[in-house]
């Protein structure tokens, strides 16, 4: 239906509701200070373990880079979060066919947002729980086994609740297909 046949009131509001997405913008613009917060916690890290790298055992320096590893991934869940949930519910980006755009960029929809963000949950409670049982091995700290549960528990939650995501959503492509 064309704007001609809608009365004007309609027309108007339905623009208002349109530009009403840009509401959704300073969300973004407070993930890019997260990253910023997230950036100065890494540079932080990064300085404190390469100033102690001369005395850190093997164990130390394997929880060194798996801590920040664990603080790469948060960062690039926030980017994901940020250019998909910005790309997909306020403006697409244009980045003029810059080469270093993304390909997954404008083509991640809610749906496979869902699956990234849980993917990358899973990985980060997967580095949180392995951190853990290095630390075992730690003779002056005490086992905390109930944490320890709590935390593989929670990290089996995740798995669990993203395999069915991805199995709902494998049903949901499925019964979309066979309507085509």
């Amino acid at each position: 239906m064309s704007h001609s046949n809608k009365p004007a009131v309609e027309v108007a509001f339905e623009r208002g509701l349109f530009a009403s997405r840009w509401l959704a913008a300073p969300f973004y613009l407070g993930l890019v200070v997260a990253l910023v917060m997230l950036l100065i916690v890494f540079v932080n890290e990064l300085i404190h373990e390469v100033s102690g790298v001369m005395t850190m055992s093997a164990d130390e320096g394997i929880m060194a880079a798996l801590s920040l590893i664990d603080l790469s991934l948060a960062a690039n869940l926030l980017l994901i979060v940020l250019f998909s949930g910005y790309e997909n519910f306020v403006s697409k980006i244009d980045t003029a066919d810059n080469v270093d755009r993304p390909d997954w960029m404008g083509h991640v929809d809610f749906s496979g947002l869902k699956l990234k963000l849980i993917a990358s949950i899973v990985a980060i409670s997967g580095i949180s729980l392995l951190k853990a049982f290095m630390s075992l091995t730690k003779a002056e700290e005490a086992v905390n086994y109930t944490d320890l549960a709590w935390m593989a528990g929670l990290h089996g939650v995740f798995v669990g609740s993203g395999l069915l995501m991805a199995i709902t959503d494998w049903f949901s492509s499925r019964a979309k297909a066979s309507k085509a």
